[in-house]
Order: C-alpha cells, then sequence, then structure tokens
C-alpha cells in the first residue's frame, strides 16, 4: 500500500467544523486582506489561505484599511523579500491601533527560521497570529483560538503532513497553480528552501490528476504543476520507484492527457531530469514548450560549492538532448553572480553558457547571504565587483532577449489570453506555448455581437482565459506585440 505523509479524514473534518464555528463567532460581513512574497509555490499556498478564510465566511478586501485580518505570506529566499515584509508589517501597526479588532497574521517560510520568528515576537507584538507553510491546513484551529480569547496564536509543527480535499481560492481565471510536492532535499549551500519547506514529500498521483481533470472540467486553460524539484516528483515513494522509470515523466503524461488544454510545470533541476521527461514533453502538444532549467553558474568549480550535483557538460547535454526533440523550444533560466568564491574566470564560464544555451528569459540575482545557510558563512566577492558582473550579466542577457524576439516576428502563434494590458492602452495580453509574454489588438469585428460595444475592461474580462491565433508585429527585449488573426469563439450568448 502507498503510504503518504497526509492529514487524517478525522482531522480535516474537525477543522471544517471548525471554520463553521469560526464563521458563527466572526459575524458577517467579514473581509481578509493577503499579501504575498516569493515564488509561485507561495501564491499557490496563500490561493489555499483564502480558500479556508471563504469557508469561514469572508470576502476579500479591495485593501488592507477595509479588512478584518491581514495576512502576510512570507518568503526567505532573497533578502529583498525579507525586508520587503518588514517594511510592510510596520506598516500595520497604525492599522491595528485604530482598530484594535483588527487580526494581523504573518505565515509562510520566514516563520520556519528562529531569527525571524524571534524578531516578529519581540519588535512586532501587534501580531496576532503565526503559522508555517505546512500549517495552513490548521488556520481554523489557529484562528479558533485567537476568536475565543487568545492573545496571540503563534503555532509552527514541526511535523510536515499533506492535507489534500483543501478548498483553494484561485487567484486567476484561466491558471491554476498545483504543487505536486512539497519541501526540498538539495541543501544547495545558499538555499534555505529546505529548512523552511522541510523534506521532499509528494503527492498522491492519483489525486493530483483527479485535480487537473477537475480543473480541466471547469474551465480551466492552463495548468501549472509546482514543486521546489519537480523532477524529485515521487523518489521518496517506494512503489512509485518500482512502477515507473521516472516517476515525473508519468504524472505529466496522465496529466496531458485529462484534457487540460495547456499544462506547464516547474522548476526542473539539472541533477534529475530525465530524457523520459523530455521524450512526453516531445509527445504531447499541449505541454508548454518552454523548460525553465536552473543554471545558477557556468563553472563546475562554482557548482560544486553549490552543492549542485551537475557539470556543466550534463546541462549542455540535456539542452542539447531537449531541442533535437522539440526544435522550436525556448529556454529560461537562473542565475546568481557573486557566489563566495566565485572568480573572474568562472563567471567568464557563466557567460559562454549563456551564449551556447541562448536563454529567451533569464532571473538574475546577484548573490545574498541567507541566515543559516552553508555559503552565508564563507567569505564574501566584494559588492562593487558583484555590480560590475551583474551589470555585464544583464546586457549580455537582454541583448539575447531581443535577439530571441525578433526572431519572432512574422511568426502566427496560438495566445492564451489573460486580459486587458496592464502597460498598453486598448491590447490584450497573453503568452504563447513557449512563454512569450504577447500584447496584441483585436478588431471590434472579431467581437461577438452586443460585446462590441463594450469598454475595454468588459471585452478583457469576455476574453481572459480563451485561446486565439496573433501574429506577431513587433519584437521588444520582454515582450511581443502582435495582431490577432483568428479563434475567438462565435458562441457569445447575447
Amino acid at each position: 500500500m502507498l503510504k503518504f505523509k497526509q492529514v487524517s479524514e478525522e482531522e480535516l473534518q474537525r477543522q471544517r467544523d471548525l471554520c463553521v464555528e469560526n464563521k458563527a463567532l466572526w459575524g458577517n460581513e467579514k473581509k481578509y486582506f493577503i499579501m504575498t512574497f516569493g515564488c509561485q509555490l507561495n501564491d499557490n499556498d496563500s490561493e489555499k489561505v483564502a480558500g479556508l478564510l471563504r469557508e469561514m465566511g469572508l470576502s476579500r478586501a479591495e485593501n488592507k484599511e477595509t479588512a478584518d485580518i491581514i495576512l502576510i505570506n512570507t518568503c526567505s529566499v532573497r533578502e529583498n523579500a525579507s525586508g520587503r515584509f518588514y517594511g510592510n508589517l510596520g506598516e500595520l501597526k497604525a492599522l491595528k491601533r485604530a482598530n484594535p479588532n483588527l487580526i494581523v497574521g504573518v505565515c509562510g517560510c520566514m516563520m520556519k527560521q528562529d531569527v525571524y520568528v524571534e524578531k516578529v515576537k519581540h519588535s512586532y507584538s501587534f501580531v496576532d497570529i503565526m503559522f508555517g507553510p505546512a500549517d495552513i491546513w490548521r488556520l481554523p484551529e489557529i484562528l479558533n483560538r485567537r476568536l475565543r480569547g487568545s492573545r496571540r496564536v503563534y503555532d509552527i509543527s514541526n511535523e510536515e503532513l499533506i492535507a489534500e480535499d483543501q478548498p483553494v481560492l484561485r487567484e486567476r481565471k484561466y491558471r491554476a497553480l498545483v504543487s505536486i510536492m512539497f519541501g526540498c532535499n538539495n541543501f544547495c549551500t545558499f538555499c534555505v528552501v529546505p529548512y523552511t519547506r522541510g523534506r521532499e514529500r509528494s503527492r498522491n498521483m492519483d489525486d493530483i490528476v483527479k485535480e487537473v481533470k477537475t480543473l480541466a472540467a471547469d474551465g480551466y486553460s492552463e495548468v501549472m504543476l509546482l514543486g521546489q524539484n519537480v523532477d524529485s516528483y515521487g523518489k521518496e515513494i517506494r512503489e512509485y520507484r518500482k512502477a515507473y522509470n521516472n516517476v515525473f515523466a508519468e504524472l505529466l503524461r496522465r496529466c496531458a492527457q485529462t484534457g487540460i488544454k495547456r499544462l506547464r510545470f516547474m522548476t526542473s533541476h539539472p541533477k534529475d531530469i530525465s530524457l523520459e521527461l523530455l521524450d512526453v514533453m516531445a509527445e504531447y502538444p499541449n505541454i508548454e514548450r518552454h523548460l525553465h532549467l536552473p543554471l545558477q553558474s557556468g563553472s563546475n568549480q562554482v557548482l560544486h560549492d553549490m552543492n549542485r550535483h551537475y557539470t556543466i557538460e550534463r546541462y549542455l547535454n540535456i539542452v542539447a538532448e531537449a531541442k533535437k526533440r522539440m526544435p522550436d523550444l525556448q529556454f529560461s533560466t537562473d542565475i546568481i553572480v557573486g557566489f563566495p568564491g566565485e572568480t573572474e574566470a568562472d563567471f567568464e564560464q557563466t557567460l559562454l553558457i549563456m551564449d551556447k544555451v541562448r536563454y529567451a528569459s533569464s532571473y538574475t540575482f546577484q548573490y545574498s547571504p541567507r541566515p543559516g545557510t552553508p555559503a552565508a558563512l564563507a567569505a564574501q566577492v566584494p559588492q562593487d565587483v558583484v555590480d560590475a558582473r551583474f551589470q555585464r550579466l544583464v546586457e549580455l542577457q537582454n541583448s539575447h532577449s531581443l535577439e530571441i524576439a525578433q526572431a519572432q516576428i512574422g511568426r502566427v502563434c496560438e495566445v492564451l489570453i489573460e486580459g486587458l494590458s496592464d502597460h498598453v492602452d486598448d491590447r490584450y495580453t497573453g503568452r504563447s506555448s513557449d512563454n512569450f509574454l504577447i500584447n496584441f489588438s483585436v478588431p471590434k469585428t472579431a467581437f461577438p455581437g452586443r460585446l462590441r460595444e463594450q469598454t475595454p475592461q468588459a471585452k478583457g474580462d469576455y476574453l481572459e482565459g480563451k485561446f486565439c491565433r496573433v501574429m506577431i508585429t513587433e519584437a521588444k527585449t520582454f515582450s511581443l506585440t502582435g495582431e490577432y488573426v483568428d479563434g475567438l469563439p462565435d458562441n457569445f450568448t447575447e
């Protein structure tokens, strides 16, 4: 029998009962406001928090000032995220003073590190509740204790369990985030994730596939499968290892067969990604034609010091095998500049790999020491050297991004429409399967009936989650511009 570290049905039912009790204790017309920092995993966590709050009768507030409960979901991966956390938390003190009934809570990765927990306890005593990323399912219990009179409920569990069948309030109408696993076993020397999210714990494959099927039936156009290292999915489950050559490849295959129109995933790890996974990607056209493959550094010595467990030779072989199977595949990556011990020669190797792979985009970071990690204790590269290298790397990446974007001009691609563009008037925005951000115009004649005379926002709401074909007419470093070709639905109901 497969064994998963799951919360029992009895305990989940107790939490559901507490949702009902909290709704009665809280009263009607209460509102919540959630601030989220970090990655898509944090976004998905916030959606689960919002789902539970909805079960307790709360609705989303337009802003902090009108909320009855404010929660900050934290990230400890980057130094600037922790700085932003303290800045935003400090601003809530005045709101709490003006409204003593306001409940202020903090959760997420930072709450699994003692240095941050102690600072909140001693410097931000107005915080009412605190819990970790693995404690979200216990939010009804934590809030119940606060509503029944406990002044400060700081409850961070060391038990890492998976809670299935949790309510989720999706942030987007077109894309659903689905976490397939939690935690990380890699212990990269620069990263705090294994300490904040625990060891790897995979969800039951049948539960994941069922969730994706339900999302497809509910009209979602895109699903993104999430994990700190998706290629490690299921490796801790003996029965899965015995049944499948590559467990994540099997999961991706089954999810692609659910009828979902577009399937994305992140993040892959170069030490674990398999050729079978690349074969599955090539076999199913509804799987994205984009692979996010973190490089971190182009130097084998730096990769060794980072504890990454792959070489540049393996990395380039993965890229070559992926391109062989999918010539239209686009790559993105993560790169850290100024890791302790990085020499000029090491950095030059990173630039060389960038020239070889030619990423469509990259997330570039200056190394920042994270408390509790081995790299934080090492001798640091001088900041002026880091700044200069970072500038060179960004300039090279921007030149690559623009060249790759310019090569798209004249191409007709399928775009998943995300709504009205925030940056370009009277244009709509969306992404292609290979992850290009595209702003495009749609002629009035393309809209069905009465919708032609509606506001751009109304049209954007109608188009969200739909697909159309767009011809690329202009290229910029970070986006493409295009014109609608065809594909809008003709079944609009007057």
